[in-house]
């Protein structure tokens, strides 16, 4: 059984390389686009975006390579970069109608949210991320025997051809460990949807480990250079993190101030799928984002 959003309309909906992103779409009023995290589908969103599309326009694609969206082979080093993927999202909310959009995204939909605000601030009018910290400052605070908690990056990170056959042999395992280890409220994603995000991730391993790949390469660099020059998030933005600062020995606040001086950083008390185990404190939050 295919589990869909209640009330809304799926398209599928091409980008500038041909690939076709699967596209959930609800409502009416200003525009809001919800992206997912990993190991996980747009079904993540799934009370956020009910909420949401009672006065708001809601999308809710799959990324591309995950879910019911395109999954194209890693031919470059930018088929499966935040820069494409920020692309595809603008992309897509234009050919429905929509130039200019609140964004909001979890874990690898938080970066590739942080990085359309980036490369399109005409466009994302608010950012709201959760439970991530940009790409840099990812791979600078992970140090020493802390790094362990991130063991998955490094592993993805390695040349195609090594990860890809090693997570495909034990895949349900491996995506499991992420659900299991990362909730705090495990009842938060029910069986049916935990089955759900094991299958559509278990036939996507090869372009999920495309998508970390280049957080591990062509990421960092147009993270580098746009610190290089000065860039910053100039639109509201808020972020919400569990307190990893205080596990791991660094200022999440101050790291992401860096790159939004304005932002609204916020810690909660929830596991790291929160839009599922605490959707009520996510709507709030998204609610007063959007009224700044």
């Amino acid at each position: 059984m295919t589990i869909t959003l209640p009330g809304f309309d799926y398209h599928r909906v091409p980008t500038a390389d041909g690939a076709h992103l699967s596209v959930a779409v609800a409502g009416t009023g200003p525009a809001v686009v919800l992206l997912h995290g990993f190991p996980q589908t747009h079904l993540m969103w799934r009370h956020v975006a009910a909420d949401l599309a009672a006065d708001h326009t809601v999308v809710v694609p799959d990324l591309r390579g995950y879910g019911a969206s395109d999954k194209p082979a890693e031919s470059t080093e930018d088929t499966y970069s935040k820069r494409t993927m920020a692309a595809d999202v603008v992309e897509v909310a234009r050919a429905l109608g929509v130039d200019s959009f609140a964004l909001a995204g979890h874990d690898r939909g938080a970066l590739v949210a942080t990085r359309a605000a980036l490369d399109h601030p005409a466009t994302v009018t608010h950012l709201l991320t959760l439970d991530v910290l940009p790409t840099l400052d990812m791979w600078d605070i992970l140090r020493g025997a802390d790094a362990k908690v991130a063991w998955h990056l490094y592993l993805m990170a390695q040349p195609v051809g090594v990860p890809e056959p090693m997570i495909e042999a034990t895949a349900d395992r491996f995506f499991s460990s992420f659900l299991d280890d990362w909730v705090q409220h495990p009842d938060a994603i029910p069986a049916e949807y935990r089955s759900e995000y094991l299958r559509a991730s278990r036939d996507a391993v090869w372009s999920i480990v495309a998508d970390y790949r280049a957080s591990a390469g062509v990421d960092v660099r147009h993270d580098r250079e746009d610190r290089a020059a000065g860039r910053t998030l100039e639109m509201p933005v808020t972020v919400i993190q569990q307190d990893w600062g205080a596990a791991l020995g660094y200022d999440a606040a101050a790291l992401w101030h860096a790159w939004a001086p304005g932002v609204d950083h916020r810690t909660l008390d929830a596991g790291h799928f929160m839009a599922e185990e605490a959707p009520d404190q996510v709507i709030r939050t998204l609610r007063e984002l959007l009224d700044r």
